[in-house]
């Protein structure tokens, strides 16, 4: 049970792991069918599948599957090390992996019409949604809908940081709201940062963020105007557009 108390407590952590499980084997190998392994991001390791050469290929095949968050199967033949086998057992053995993956969060940026809808829809969509407005009022509107923060965009990151497995959503009332939230949200791992908004407010968010002493390099990672262009024109619309984007984001990442 303790292998299931780690991956459990490792999930809840927003971090990732592969738990490694022989599903079959053959005559002599150093662990049976039903054995397993967690491999944790940065290569360590939970309890053991053998072993020596064959283990150690795993943990690298497990390490690759967080980065590409797919599932693979490994089949190996443990009998001539000189032919590239990864141990001289006599047997066979094959080992399933499968990646636990934080789940995806949406920071919204906004708690108007559209942030309502975006949130509504990200819930739908099996996302953790995090909505941020800096109106105490208008986010006490939220309560049940996700994790609600408003105050200051500092103080709300320290309450709910963003991580690698955030994207963030930003379609707040302004261009000044944006030019004070963004260069926190630019200070964080996020590696999805879309705006709303019409390249004339692009324009101006743009310039108070090089006055602020933000870098080209840092303005290059927000995508704007967000959305995939469907013509969208009420909340929800535009909504369903901000995630097709955001989905697109995830299948090619």
């Amino acid at each position: 049970m303790k292998i299931y108390h780690e991956l459990l407590s490792t999930i809840s952590k927003r971090k990732p792991v592969v738990l490694c499980t022989v599903i079959n084997s053959n005559r002599s190998v150093p662990r049976k069918a039903g054995a397993k392994m967690l491999v944790f991001e940065d290569g360590s390791t939970l309890d053991t599948i053998g072993g020596g050469e064959m283990e150690s290929r795993v943990i690298t095949e497990a390490l690759i599957a967080i980065e590409d968050k797919k599932p693979r199967q490994l089949d190996y033949s443990l009998v001539n090390p000189s032919e590239g086998d990864p141990g001289v057992c006599g047997g066979e053995i094959t080992i399933y992996l499968e990646p636990y993956m934080p789940q995806i969060t949406i920071y919204i940026l906004g708690a108007g019409h559209i942030g309502k809808a975006v949130s509504e829809l990200s819930h739908w969509l099996g996302y953790r949604v995090v909505i941020w407005d800096d109106r105490k009022e208008i986010i006490e509107n939220f309560e049940g809908q996700g994790n609600v923060v408003s105050g200051s965009l500092s103080e709300a990151l320290e309450k709910e940081p963003v991580d690698k497995h955030t994207r963030v959503v930003a379609v707040t009332r302004n261009a000044d709201v944006d030019g004070r939230a963004l260069p926190f949200i630019l200070k964080t791992p996020a590696t999805y940062i879309g705006l709303m908004g019409s390249q004339k407010r692009w324009g101006v968010v743009r310039d108070i963020l090089l006055t602020q002493g933000v870098s080209e390099g840092e303005i290059d990672r927000i995508a704007t105007p967000i959305g995939l262009k469907i013509s969208a024109e009420s909340p929800e619309e535009i909504a369903v557009s901000i995630l097709a984007e955001v989905i697109a984001f995830e299948n090619a990442s």
